[in-house]
């Protein structure tokens, strides 16, 4: 999979779009919460809600080592940093990326939630 095809993916979701919060960082954000940090690469990243807590975040840790890590700052949240193409298949990756969306979503207050989900 490529960046692009990774960005178009996450973008695709309802009420997604994309942001530049920082100088040369892109993320998908849906009602203004981000969901996803989109790393330029190579190769190619996606840094995702993984789990609620730590705990469940560490288990990407344990299946795919040198291709899942915690993420910078808000890790112990439980957001890691996947690699594209490097162990993960990418049906996984992009699970992740669905997973992630519908956690944000989920706590979004309900007039912030796009319609269709």
């Amino acid at each position: 999979m490529t960046r692009d095809e990774l960005v178009a993916y996450c973008l695709a979701k309802p009420g997604a779009w994309p942001d530049q919060p920082w100088e040369g960082d892109t993320v998908a954000k849906v009602g203004g919460k981000i969901f996803a940090f989109l790393g330029e690469g190579p190769p190619p990243t996606v840094g995702l809600k993984c789990g609620p807590n730590r705990e469940v975040a560490d288990e990407w840790l344990a299946r795919y080592p040198g291709s899942a890590s915690v993420m910078a700052y808000i890790g112990r949240s439980g957001w890691n940093t996947l690699t594209v193409g490097t162990g993960i298949p990418d049906d996984e990756i992009l699970e992740a990326i669905d997973a992630s969306y519908d956690t944000v979503v989920s706590k979004l207050p309900k007039r912030e939630r796009p319609t269709g989900t």
